[in-house]
């Protein structure tokens, strides 16, 4: 961050924690159950707890279990035991239901709306003494003078698109700490400005991501069985492209519908939010939501390249865990008990030794890593197609990843085709009507907001390159990839190319594909004034 013409004001704490997801909660409330007299603080960026939190989700209760042994007495709000499985292949016009994968087998899971969990979560980590500061934004990093971690910097409030102040600003503070957790989730900015900052990820593969859209619903009565989970792999996708589909029967007639596409696709001209609307159009699917209403809805980005490119996940100062670190089980689909896991584990480990120094070794070493390394090949498996990608997957469960080989992860920015070498698809998508109707629409049920004058958060390190090169080679994939519709080109009469990008940066819903896809990275999101973004209800 830039400096200013005063000096910051200085909060201490023993532990800071950025983010309150599942991995940072678990983090602070494991920390005070060991060590009651830390000063722990928990930094969130949304203007609740809860309100940046997309996940499918269906839970392992385990770690929770051992974290909070009495939950159970307690649900949480849309808490959901699971009744039946199932998981089917689809055509564009049939559904055939396929045997399913012992690490999809749901017996014993919950249904949730993680960003109610997380809800829940918070007040039992303040009735321990931990300090949460939603509406906050750590937007950059305090670094000490031997160059590591101290800290954080909490965004200035109040700055207009030019960089000066409004007559609201306020100054953000420092929060000064011997150690910093990074429970950011998928793709954090500060968690990426560390792990190129301290090379973390010299001995791993690149990452790997996918981007998941979901919605809720309101299904008309009698149509929604709580407790059923159902998944889906084949069309709307072709056999080259890698994802499928989820459906989660919740209570009160409402179900949490949603989408994941790698996003390694090679298309440079498909949206995968019109591939999830496909989906929803399926003869098998539609039904469902003929003559209900959506609710709400969102996208994030999600972590798939398990053990072979998880990076270092301490450095001087600063511990990275969770969807931070990349620890969700992709097989499974499920990273929530990971990430609380790791988030005790972490704590365990700092109340034990007084520091982060080893953890890396400790993570690796415990269950969490282990559940990683049986499946490490079944996500690369995929990359040369959907049934070479079933034949890995089914000889890795068989003999529980303890071949020795380990397939590769290859960074999804750079697996576009150009337009020049791109074969055409036909993906027998259909003409469709359920909402929403577009990628606008789909920003309302997201509420997201965000004071329009503020400095754009989606840097663009080379405009010329976005009105150039990237529309001869690409036909600018950034206005499908988004599902936000963050980016467009307008004609511009004063441009040398004739159009220019736009950034509405106001529609932007905080899931990161643009910085993760864009195939000139180019694109670099930071965080926007805290409590901008979006406002998920119930997902």
């Amino acid at each position: 961050m830039s400096e200013t013409a005063t000096e910051r004001e200085v909060m201490e704490y023993d532990v800071i924690i950025v983010g309150a997801g599942p991995a940072g909660l678990a983090c602070a409330i494991r920390l005070k159950q060991l060590k009651q007299d830390l000063m722990v603080a928990v930094i969130e960026k949304s203007a609740e707890v809860g309100a940046h939190i997309l996940s499918g989700a269906v839970i392992e209760p385990g770690p929770l279990d051992e974290l909070l042994p009495d939950w159970r007495d307690n649900l949480p709000p849309m808490c959901i035991p699971v009744v039946s499985d199932e998981i089917s292949f689809l055509t564009a016009a049939s559904k055939r239901r396929i045997p399913t994968p012992p690490q999809q087998k749901n017996h014993g899971n919950f249904i949730v709306s993680l960003g109610a969990l997380c809800a829940w979560l918070a007040p039992k980590a303040e009735d321990l003494g931990v300090d949460i500061f939603p509406g906050y934004a750590a937007a950059g990093i305090h670094y000490l003078k031997d160059g590591g971690v101290g800290g954080v910097i909490i965004g200035d409030m109040g700055v207009n698109r030019d960089g000066q102040p409004k007559d609201t600003y306020m100054q953000g503070i420092e929060i000064h700490a011997p150690l910093t957790v990074l429970a950011e989730g998928c793709r954090g900015h500060l968690s990426k400005e560390l792990i190129a900052k301290f090379n973390l990820d010299a001995d791993s593969d690149p990452q790997v991501y996918g981007v998941g859209i979901k919605e809720l619903w309101q299904v008309a009565s009698g149509k929604c069985i709580p407790g059923k989970v159902q998944h889906s792999i084949g069309w709307p996708l072709d056999t080259s492209t890698y994802g499928g589909s989820f459906i989660y029967h919740m209570d009160k007639d409402r179900v949490a519908v949603g989408f994941v596409c790698a996003l390694d696709y090679s298309d440079p001209e498909f949206s995968p939010f019109e591939a999830f609307q496909q989906f929803k159009h399926h003869p098998s699917v539609k039904p469902l939501f003929e003559g209900g209403e959506i609710l709400s809805g969102g996208a994030r980005t999600i972590i798939e390249g398990g053990a072979q490119s998880l990076p270092k996940l301490e450095m001087p100062g600063a511990l990275l865990i969770g969807d931070a670190a990349g620890l969700l089980n992709l097989p499974k689909i499920k990273g929530t008990h990971q990430a609380i896991r790791s988030g005790a584990l972490a704590a365990e480990h700092i109340a034990e030794k007084g520091s982060g120094d080893g953890f890396d070794a400790a993570l690796r070493a415990s269950r969490v890593f282990t559940e990683l390394h049986k499946v490490r090949n079944i996500r690369p498996g995929f990359n040369k197609g959907l049934w070479r990608g079933l034949i890995t997957a089914g000889i890795e469960t068989v003999t529980a990843g303890k071949l020795p080989r380990t397939l590769r992860n290859h960074a999804d920015h750079s697996a576009l085709v150009k337009l020049a070498d791109l074969k055409p698809v036909d993906r027998h998508w259909v003409k469709r009507d359920l909402a929403p109707r577009d990628r606008l629409a789909s920003v309302y049920f997201a509420a997201t907001d965000h004071d329009e004058d503020q400095p754009v958060h989606l840097q663009i390190l080379d405009p010329e390159v976005c009105t150039t090169r990237c529309g001869e080679e690409y036909n600018h994939p950034c206005t499908r990839f988004c599902p936000a519709q963050v980016y467009e080109m307008v004609e511009d009469e004063n441009s040398a190319a004739g159009k220019r990008l736009q950034i509405n940066a106001a529609n932007c819903v905080h899931c990161k594909t643009c910085d993760i896809k864009d195939p000139y990275q180019v694109i670099n999101w930071v965080t926007p004034e805290g409590g901008a973004g979006p406002n998920y209800q119930n997902l």
